[in-house]
């Protein structure tokens, strides 16, 4: 049988943060397997490190971390990767259009 496409069901959700939370992620090529998982392991990398990962901010930035980002935009650019760096907890990627585009 082959591999899993489109959209992560509640299910298989349940099944990555549990295997992850006993074992951690370790090698994410060897992970789908070992959790029971049709799916490939960087699909399984980013629906952890997207989604699923209990540190992730959610929501809507506040005044002060939204001024902060913009600080960080005119300092840097578009490097997102050094924001990251500086600022782990945004999650930029899925704001950047909002904030710079």
């Amino acid at each position: 049988m082959g591999l899993k496409r489109g959209p992560w069901t509640p299910e298989e959700d349940k099944v990555l943060v549990a295997h992850i939370q006993s074992f951690g992620h370790g090698n994410w090529r060897a992970l789908p397997k070992q959790a029971g998982l049709l799916r490939c392991g960087k699909s399984c990398r980013l629906r952890w490190i997207n989604y699923l990962r209990p540190d992730i901010k959610r929501g809507n930035f506040s005044d002060e971390e939204e001024q902060s980002i913009i600080q960080l935009h005119q300092l840097l650019g578009n490097r997102y990767g050094r924001f990251y760096s500086l600022s782990p907890s945004f999650l930029l990627l899925n704001h950047s259009t909002f904030l710079f585009g």
